[in-house]
């Protein structure tokens, strides 16, 4: 009943002999990459395959939602629902047992090979409820990450959440703790267009789920509501940023988000999403008014005594060399910051911030520039320690002069951020990152907060201050009402310059990534489409009334608003339509909308490359409403014509004729059409 998998064993007493769910083919693949590869070659692998399922499987960014757990090898952990195994490596590595249980054997021979070094793991394959019994009740951690939302298909009943719960919590020691990871479903993302992660619908959560469902994510009080229900009083919140899944920052009551920390918001890696808002902008606005806790898009709740950490930063999707991770902890009142390497390969990165504190000292000793105290704690995994510095970020500072309009302001405080940072410019030692957002201001007195970026030599402080102010105007389109000649100016920078310069920041993000592709540029990779309703209403506008034709192009993506568009002066009569298009030979399908209303819609040609169009090939044609003869009944007020280029003897130029008598009708006289045809014609 067992299976070594390596040093893995897998448990399948309770498995009931097949797997009930799977993500399709795709996890065949997946098994395969965990057999052939090393996790070392999983981004490599992430970047060359271009699949949402790989990403989200494979990823080590998925580690970072329990990396920071303070365990050590003396704790049992449990984890429900493992899956493929994209937190157990992290959960192995920090404790001295793992007890993994998921219903996949397919997934779980995916963890097992994935992981086939970790000794003390095991994984059962079953039910959850048949499992469960057989569970001691002493583990120091169990982990739900991404599964309490599941409760009502595990359990079933009438409080399917609070059962669960109470199911789970027994098998926690005494002094031990819960950890619950999981979507807020008033997350602002769902707010701004995301669909929800599990029905891939817009708004659903928002709207509390009204077509059901077997899958609920909650608002903070909703699972306080399910807490307080269940007895339980000891919990704490924290915030992870973007959301649980990828997460790089992790907030706490005791350290939000500021003004301008949360700037990456595109989180549709596997789904098309609308862009309804600028996110970033509206996280700034909840933040000065202190909401944003109901607003985040993720929760993770640990239960039990409270973690000393408040924040946590992780910088690990680059090269191996430069992984590090920024903690910052209270005890006893006391704040304190360190930042730590994340592997063997990024220590010398960790002792160099040190050897970088003590020259950049130097430097600016006697200057009105102060470099944030650093101590080196030289372990197997090197860390530094800093103070905790208070102040706002001079960006903010920056951000208030623009709100206000002065120019005059903001200039006068770019030539006091120059002179600064050029004190001691003769010296060999130069922080490279020296960005606003790494100066923290409190009066007078200007500090910098991080210089992991600093390098022992001379760099010209005119570049370093460009830098600052091309990373200043990147981050929000709202800057750009600074007067950048005026700052370029005062640098002595000409336009002919500004390549040269743009070119250096290339070459620097390289050398931080190494050869790997940011977050950002992987979500490119996988192509996922983004549209804003808003610009698309000047279009709409533009075509004002229910007699305009639109056209969709799919290329392998499916079909979405930014590739689709009108066709002008498709009506030439009150009932008569026609267009003649011009499509690539890349174009798999194509959708063509007679109407933006239910109508009746009768064929007068329809021909593709000179050939008549054959509606009675399903493979080639296929609409949304009925077919009788010639004529076409569309109750629906977004009627399509589908012809699948894929199935058809494409060119790499082809052209479509198209030409209809359109009469538009009540929506209820045309589904009692629908309804009678139906009856009298199988499609």
């Amino acid at each position: 009943m067992t299976e070594q998998v390596g040093k893995i064993t897998l448990d399948y007493t309770y498995y009931p002999g097949e797997d009930f769910y799977c993500d399709g083919v795709v996890e065949q693949e997946i098994l395969e990459i965990a057999k052939k590869y090393s996790p070392l070659e999983f981004h490599k692998i992430i970047e060359e395959r271009k699949s949402w399922p790989i990403l989200y499987h494979l990823s080590e960014l998925r580690e970072n939602i329990v990396d920071w757990l303070p365990m050590d090898k003396s704790m049992k952990v449990l984890e429900v629902g493992s899956g493929c195994g994209a937190i157990t490596g992290a959960l192995s590595r920090k404790a001295g047992q793992v007890t993994c249980i998921d219903l996949s054997k397919q997934r779980s021979l995916i963890n097992a090979y994935r992981h086939t070094d970790c000794h003390n793991v095991t994984i059962h394959v079953g039910n959850f409820q048949d499992i469960e019994p057989s569970l001691p009740c002493d583990y120091d951690y169990v982990c739900l990450i991404g599964v309490f939302e599941y409760g009502q298909s595990y359990i079933g009943g009438e409080t399917p959440f609070e059962d669960f719960y109470k199911i789970i919590k027994k098998h926690v020691k005494k002094g031990g703790k819960l950890v619950i990871a999981i979507e807020n479903k008033f997350g602002l993302k769902y707010w701004a267009g995301c669909r929800e992660d599990h029905l891939g619908t817009f708004f659903s959560g928002i709207e509390d789920y009204p077509e059901g469902g077997g899958v609920r994510t909650f608002s903070r009080k909703g699972l306080e509501d399910i807490f307080k229900k269940c007895g339980e009083k000891d919990y704490t919140f924290y915030y992870p940023y973007p959301d649980y899944k990828f997460m790089t920052t992790l907030f706490s009551d005791k350290r939000l988000p500021m003004v301008g920390e949360l700037s990456d918001n595109l989180r549709n890696f596997d789904r098309d999403r609308m862009l309804l808002f600028d996110e970033k902008n509206v996280f700034d606005s909840l933040i000065k008014e202190e909401m944003f806790p109901f607003y985040s898009n993720s929760y993770m709740v640990v239960i039990g005594e409270e973690p000393d950490l408040t924040y946590c930063r992780y910088s690990n999707d680059r090269s191996l060399e430069t992984c590090i991770k920024t903690e910052i902890t209270e005890e006893d009142g006391v704040k304190k910051v360190r930042k730590y390497a994340c592997n063997e390969f990024s220590a010398e990165h960790i002792r160099h911030i040190n050897h970088s504190y003590l020259n950049l000292k130097e430097r600016y000793k006697g200057s009105k520039l102060s470099i944030n105290k650093c101590k080196l704690y030289d372990e197997e995994f090197p860390y530094v320690e800093f103070e905790y510095v208070q102040g706002i970020t001079l960006a903010e500072v920056f951000d208030e002069y623009l709100k206000k309009d002065d120019l005059d302001g903001f200039h006068a405080l770019f030539e006091e951020y120059v002179k600064r940072i050029s004190y001691g410019e003769e010296c060999r030692v130069a922080d490279y990152d020296m960005i606003f957002a790494n100066i923290l201001v409190d009066g007078d007195k200007w500090t910098v907060i991080d210089y992991e970026w600093t390098v022992d030599a001379k760099v010209d402080t005119k570049e370093i201050a460009f830098r600052s102010l091309y990373c200043y105007l990147l981050e929000n389109e709202k800057r750009n009402k600074c007067d950048v000649s005026r700052a370029l100016d005062y640098l002595q920078i000409k336009p002919e310059d500004m390549p040269d310069y743009q070119t250096r920041e290339i070459n620097f993000q390289k050398q931080v990534m190494g050869r790997r592709k940011s977050m950002p540029q992987i979500r490119e990779l996988l192509a996922q489409g983004m549209f804003a309703p808003v610009k698309w209403m000047g279009k709409i506008e533009e075509s004002a009334g229910k007699d305009r034709v639109q056209v969709y192009e799919d290329k392998g993506n499916g079909y979405s608003e930014e590739s689709s568009y009108f066709v002008e002066d498709a009506y030439t009569g009150e009932h008569s339509m026609e267009v003649t298009l011009k499509v690539a030979g890349d174009v798999k399908h194509l959708r063509i909308d007679p109407a933006m209303d239910s109508c009746i819609c009768r064929i007068k040609e329809f021909t593709f490359n000179g050939e008549e169009v054959p509606f009675s090939n399903r493979k080639a044609v296929t609409i949304n409403g009925r077919m009788a003869g010639n004529s076409m009944v569309f109750s629906t007020t977004d009627p399509n014509i589908n012809l699948h280029l894929v199935n058809m003897n494409c060119k790499p130029e082809n052209e479509i004729r198209l030409s209809l008598e359109v009469n538009r009708m009540a929506a209820s006289v045309c589904e009692d059409l629908e309804q009678e045809l139906k009856k009298k014609i199988r499609l």
